[in-house]
Parts: structure tokens; sequence; C-alpha cells
């Protein structure tokens, strides 16, 4: 565990240094921001915005969409896909909240303790650990740590996960390893690093500012030398 922490924290600063610091700014209130974490699930960011964007143009509160047909729904947000679950999921959320607190506002998180709020927004039906956890950090500033795509196969070639460990497992085991303060800017600093150099199905090992802690990397390299004496 201390040896991991550790690796964290060299990896936080290498990216900090490739990437710079990320200045906090609030996307969305709360439930804004759990609402449209769920409309971008398994789809891409331009159908994602559209989708939201219609939405609130047909509906342009969350009273009117808890209280619409879901079949109204789901068909404004079809360019988001999954839109008939997506709508089922979102209405019954929004009926759930309002049922148990009276009013359709999450900004009572905000004075709860994160374990506390986590594992209050997790109670609701459809809500997983990425979602909890963007509405933590994103809206309430709270050291939460979601894992997207990027952040799972990175930490993976790391080794900051176990071997076949979850999604849900990689939310618990990097939320022990990154100290709260470093949270918000690891996150999008991994992220990027996925998206530029980290790839999926070409990483580019070679540039990497990782490589001397990535697991991946000594793999291939110890792999590549096995050739150049086979050879």
């Amino acid at each position: 565990m201390a040896e991991k922490q550790e690796k964290v924290l060299a990896i936080h600063k290498l990216l900090f240094a490739e990437y710079g610091p990320r200045e906090w700014q609030s996307r969305l209130d709360p439930l804004s921001e759990l609402t449209f974490t769920i409309l971008s699930q398994n789809t891409n960011d331009t159908n994602r915005d559209r989708a939201i964007q219609l939405l609130k143009e047909r509906f342009p509160t969350w009273e009117e969409v808890r209280d619409a047909p879901v079949e109204e729904v789901a068909e404004t947000i079809r360019i988001g896909g999954l839109s008939n679950i997506k709508a089922r999921r979102i209405k019954a959320i929004l009926e759930e909240i309002s049922w148990e607190r009276g009013e359709l506002s999450l900004d009572f998180l905000r004075h709860m303790e994160m374990g506390e709020a986590l594992k209050w927004l997790q109670s609701l039906n459809g809500v997983g650990p990425k979602t909890a956890a963007c509405v933590l950090l994103f809206s309430l500033r709270k050291p939460a740590f979601p894992v997207d795509t990027h952040i799972y196969r990175v930490a993976k070639r790391l080794g900051l996960l176990e071997e076949g460990a979850s999604r849900e497992e990689a939310h618990q085991a990097l939320g022990n390893l990154v100290p709260p303060e470093a949270t918000y800017d690891l996150h999008l600093n991994m992220i990027a690093h996925g998206r530029q150099i980290c790839q999926a199905r070409q990483p580019r090992c070679e540039v990497c500012v990782l490589k001397e802690h990535c697991n991946y990397y000594a793999r291939r390299f110890l792999a590549h030398a096995r050739e150049g004496k086979a050879t």
C-alpha cells in the first residue's frame, strides 16, 4: 500500500509538470451533474452535449422532466443513445429524490462528509461509483476520484490496480491511493495522458513521462530485449 502511494505521488508530480495545474471550476449544480453524467454514458461528447441541449430546451426544469411521460423524455434524448434506458433511469432518480427530500435538489450533500455523500448517491437506483464521484468532484469539490476508460487503462498499465480489477474495484483502490489534494489535477491529467500518450491501441511509450514507473512499458522493454537476443 505504502509503495503504491509513493508511486501515485511520483506519477502525480510528473503529470503535473507535463500538463500543468487545473483550476477547479464548478461545472453544474449537483443535480444537473448527476443527470448529465447519466446522459453521457455510452456515447461521445458531441452526442452527449446535443442530448443535454435538447433536454434543456424541451424541459426547462427538472420537475418537468420528472413529470413528463418517459416516452417523451426518451425521444428528446435519443441522439445520446440508449435513450429508453436513460430516460427511465433519470425519471426514477428524480422521483426518488423528490420523494425522499421533498424537493429536487442535491445541495444538501455539500454539508455531508464525502463518504456519507458517496454512499447516499450510490443508494439511488442506477447510480454507480463513477457517476457519484463525478458529482462530488465536479459540483461539490469533494476529493472523490472518478475512474473513466482512460484512467482505468492507464492505472492498469502502471500497475496501480490488481490484475483483473473491475471498474468498481478500481474506484475503491484508487480512491484509497490518491491523496485528497491531488484528486482534481490527477484525474484530469490522467485522462489527458490516456488520450494523448497512453492510447488504447498504440501507446506512445517512447515519449511517455511515466515509463520509468510503468509495468506495461517494463514488460514491452523486456520482450523487445528478448527478441533482440533471439535474433
